[in-house]
């Protein structure tokens, strides 16, 4: 998938996945795309939740391994 940035949150666990990708999103542009690697199993609720709550657009989920891949489209 396309992307404009990548966040690697690996290794941290809820809320820090959040927190650095509500900062990172800060500093996009509308409409570029986030990738967001956590290894957090938290995050496949929270990623979600996140955006819906947000408005940023969740475009695509990816799993290799432990490690999830999240595509989200900065509104």
């Amino acid at each position: 998938m396309d992307k404009n940035a990548t966040l690697d949150a690996k290794g941290l666990m809820c809320p820090m996945p959040i927190v650095g990708l509500a900062k990172k999103a800060k500093e996009m542009k509308s409409g570029q795309v986030l990738e967001l690697l956590s290894d957090d199993v938290g995050a496949k609720e929270d990623v979600p939740a996140w955006c819906s709550r947000t408005g940023h657009q969740l475009i695509g989920t990816e799993e290799e391994g432990k490690i999830l891949k999240f595509y989200i489209r900065i509104k």
